[in-house]
């Protein structure tokens, strides 16, 4: 059945013509606000003790050769536009091959389509979203998160879902039939038997470059799983679409990396390059560059190993990855990525009220040097807060697929997530984001 109080006929959204958006508040009662632009000011000069940037290599220890091409240039203010509201509590935004995106619903298990050229919303019917909606089990952070749309949609019409059961945490295949009525066939499941708890369940999926299903997971609050070669907790996995190990995986197994905690952000360059966003425990969070068989540590190490902190802080074994950037944690929270051709963009949630670090990170991002192998240590610039205080705790951000960027110009969707149990909703929460970032230079 539907959530009560809805059906899966087109829900209303905000799209129309453009009006200021009052940062204060939203439109009263009116279940559809007129669609808003508003650019925020950019969040003030970052201090000593915010993100550092880490100088070590991740991969053969190499520094950055002199004939690397110059850092992109700082952001500019950012304008936002409003194109969807009162969605609930959503987690997962996947690209369709027509304007549309689907979008999950972490707490109800619904799954949504979003035009974004109308901002129609259409809950997503069928045998599927229907088991769906029965077998998902919400509990603190787990339940539906992540969404990915299959390479080759237009042809084999299938979309991957990463949910949380009685079981456990699990990866499941369906058909999408798009139309006025889309509906979801039933689900398949690829990828079973990931931990699963109340908090830490990663959640993303993302097809890569090479056409493999990428697939992010939580230690689910026991970090020896990140540790332990025969979990599928705490990793990164590398799968087909039937979800057997890849292959050229390194292990041979699905383990693509491993000594994660909370994975929930992974992205690539056009050079090939992958990249995570990681939650810490209570000192550092991290953005990662991610090379094939490689340990990043947790729980022996939180952040850089020269930081000190984690289980074992006196003796970090010197195998263990270190990120490219870190944060404190009250200051990031990170979890959504996405990658553009001058810079990393993290989602952040900021910690209980979306205060003080919800925002959306640009990471200023060197394009890779010509013939170098996607291991080779990326060169990262100071990072930029934006979107600071402006919209509450920020989940999800990918590029946006209706708008042909410039060298200048990348143009972003943004989910935020105030309605997840430690945000401040406001009345129009949550919402879908258009925010394009102009180059300051």
């Amino acid at each position: 059945m539907a959530h009560a109080g809805r059906s899966t006929a087109p829900r209303l959204a905000a799209v129309g013509a453009a009006a200021a958006l009052a940062l204060a508040g939203c439109t009263g009662s009116s279940p559809a606000p007129a669609p808003s632009s508003v650019s925020p000011t950019t969040a003030p000069a970052i201090t000593a003790g915010s993100p550092t940037v880490s100088a070590t290599s991740p991969g053969t220890g190499g520094t950055s050769s002199s004939a690397e091409p110059t850092m992109p240039a700082k952001a500019g203010t950012p304008k936002v536009t409003v194109l969807a509201t009162h969605l609930d509590t959503p987690w997962g935004l996947a690209a369709l091959p027509d304007g549309k995106v689907l979008v999950t619903e972490r707490d109800h298990a619904h799954v949504v389509v979003v035009d974004l050229a109308s901002g129609k919303q259409t809950e997503v019917g069928g045998a599927g979203a229907s088991e769906l909606r029965d077998s998902t089990v919400h509990h603190g952070e787990s339940g539906l998160l992540g969404v990915a749309v299959s390479p080759s949609f237009a042809s084999d019409g299938r979309v991957f879902l990463y949910r949380t059961t009685a079981q456990g945490n699990e990866v499941v295949r369906a058909r999408l039939t798009l139309g006025s009525s889309p509906s979801l066939g039933e689900l398949t499941t690829i990828v079973s038997g990931i931990p699963s708890a109340q908090f830490h369940n990663g959640g993303r999926l993302a097809f890569g470059p090479d056409g493999d299903l990428y697939v992010t997971t939580g230690d689910a609050t026991d970090g020896t799983n990140a540790q332990d070669p025969d979990s599928l907790g705490g990793k990164i996995l590398r799968v087909t679409q039937d979800g057997k190990a890849a292959p050229g995986n390194p292990s041979g197994t699905r383990v693509w990396t491993l000594g994660h905690r909370n994975v929930q952000g992974i992205g690539w360059d056009a050079s090939k390059r992958m990249f995570a966003s990681e939650f810490g425990q209570d000192t550092w969070d991290e953005l990662n560059q991610i090379v094939p068989g490689r340990n990043y540590g947790w729980p022996d190490v939180e952040g850089k190993k020269s930081d000190g902190a984690g289980t074992d802080p006196s003796n970090p074994p010197a195998r263990y990855m270190d990120p490219l950037v870190t944060w404190r944690t009250s200051e990031a929270s990170p979890s959504g990525l996405a990658v553009s051709d001058s810079a990393i963009y993290v989602a952040a949630l900021g910690g209980l009220g979306g205060s003080p670090g919800a925002a959306l990170w640009r990471v200023p991002l060197q394009p890779a040097a010509a013939g170098a192998p996607t291991s080779a240590r990326a060169t990262v610039g100071t990072p930029q807060r934006l979107l600071h205080g402006t919209y509450g705790r920020l989940r999800t951000v990918v590029l946006d697929p209706t708008v042909k960027d410039t060298a200048s110009t990348d143009t972003l969707l943004v989910l935020t997530s105030n309605t997840d149990g430690r945000g401040t909703p406001s009345s129009d929460d949550d919402r879908l984001l258009r925010v394009t970032v102009p180059s300051a230079g």
